[in-house]
């Protein structure tokens, strides 16, 4: 093999089997050199939970030589999101030999894909503005107000085009708020049509390839209540139809322009987590066709749900799994708290949906029943890791729900942000953690009312 390829797919390996949240990275089983590449937005930034994608390419010289890399989010060429990241897609970094760097800072053989991510990812600051060359100590009063205005500008626009614009175009949401015709059944019956695969190989090369599809879909659910309260913070410091403020680095074609109007996003976000939910609930329906026609997925779920509920006999756990009128793409689990803790007596009914396309998309789980709790959103959605390598297993799903759910002393992880109010009584003071604890402790006595 080809070393450069050696070492690309191995760092793709790498990539793949970390648990990083923020991080993803996916190429075409047929070419390696070119690589897709995810950044979610960090915590306490203007660019908090957005999702932004590079493209990065390996010339046959790799790792003796940098990739070229692009960033893609950039609303066609007309959004610079950075000084450090043009509207053309440019990324200026000193390993990458597009900037002029300190001597020690230019590409080595020791560097890679993951330290050019992370790279990338420090560009995306509290203080983005601080990043052009020359402003890095602008102290004056007008360099206060820039900054300000940047970060705001920043926000909306991470919010419009990195989150908005990407689930909409993903929902098949036209600019109006209807939706473009989708054929369900057309799909679930090419699963079980026995296509030799070089019909796939060739249906793959024409079909624009979109890896995090899936991935930004459902962290849209973790952070749509952190969306929303960016949107209220945003509606407390500008005004609807406010111009953006231009920065001094930032020229035409190489800026951001345009108007604040988060109340427009706010609707917007609103009908994208309605279509999520209504997606969600029509896998049910998709469930049961593909279930009549045997379908390797259908027949797949039904065998790991019979393995599951043997597994649980096994070790003589109290939780039930049944079948949602027997479909085995709806999967109904009962939990019961975990004794000696805050979850004691607790009775949990959670419902994890799964797609026909199982599991190149992931399942959605949903508590059923309502529970305080900094790693369950407010509409119930767990904030849970399951292994990419582990991924197409249902008991590695449930098992890591069930993690999230007991663990008492986590690391502090802000990417783990689902419940914005939990999450902050959580990780507060003393007194924010007793609270905590009380609210955590009702709505597990309150879930035991409603069974």
């Amino acid at each position: 093999m080809d070393q450069s390829v050696f070492r690309i797919t191995k760092e793709l390996s790498d990539l793949q089997k970390d648990s990083d949240l923020s991080l993803a990275v996916a190429c075409r089983d047929v070419d390696v050199r070119n690589v897709k590449a995810m950044i979610i937005g960090p915590h306490e930034t203007p660019y908090e939970f957005g999702f932004f994608e590079f493209v990065f390419v390996f010339n046959k010289n790799y790792p003796r030589s940098s990739p070229q890399v692009q960033a893609t989010t950039t609303n066609d060429g007309r959004t610079r999101f950075n000084p450090n990241i043009y509207a053309n897609g440019k990324v200026c970094l000193s390993i990458l030999g597009t900037w002029r760097g300190e001597r020690g800072e230019q590409w080595s053989a020791a560097q890679g894909l993951e330290s050019i991510l992370l790279s990338i990812q420090s560009l995306m600051s509290m203080n983005p503005y601080e990043n052009e060359p020359g402003f890095e100590d602008a102290k004056e009063a007008q360099d206060q107000k820039n900054q300000k205005d940047y970060i705001q500008k920043i926000r909306h626009e991470t919010i419009r085009i990195s989150v908005v614009h990407r689930l909409e175009e993903y929902l098949g949401i036209n600019p109006d708020g209807t939706f473009a015709p989708t054929s369900v059944s057309g799909e679930i019956a090419s699963l079980g049509s026995g296509e030799s695969d070089m019909d796939i190989l060739d249906e793959e090369s024409s079909v624009p390839f979109e890896p995090f599809k899936d991935l930004c879909k459902r962290r849209f659910l973790w952070y749509y209540d952190s969306y929303l309260a960016a949107v209220e913070k945003g509606k407390s410091e500008v005004k609807d139809n406010q111009s953006f403020a231009r920065m001094p680095f930032e020229s035409l074609g190489n800026g951001m322009e345009g108007k604040f109007n988060y109340t427009e996003l706010e609707k917007r976000l609103k009908v994208i987590k309605a279509a999520l939910d209504a997606e969600t609930e029509g896998w049910a329906a998709e469930g049961l066709q593909a279930k009549a026609q045997e379908t390797t997925v259908a027949v797949n779920l039904q065998r790991q749900f019979e393995q599951v509920v043997e597994h649980f006999k096994r070790r003589d756990l109290a939780h039930s799994i049944e079948l949602e009128d027997g479909n085995p793409f709806v999967w109904l689990v009962t939990y019961f708290g975990k004794p000696m803790t805050n979850l004691d007596g607790g009775l949990f009914r959670i419902r994890l949906c799964f797609s026909a396309r199982f599991p190149e998309e992931q399942p959605r789980a949903r508590f059923e029943t309502k529970i305080f709790h900094h790693r369950i959103a407010a509409d119930g959605t767990p904030c849970y890791f399951a292994p990419q390598n582990r991924r197409e297993d249902v008991r590695t799903h449930l098992e890591a729900i069930i993690d999230a759910l007991e663990e008492e002393s986590p690391p502090y992880d802000p990417r783990t942000l689902v419940n914005p109010e939990a999450f902050k009584l959580f990780w507060g003071s003393a007194d924010d953690r007793k609270m905590y604890n009380r609210r955590l402790r009702r709505s597990v006595q309150q879930s035991m009312e409603e069974f």
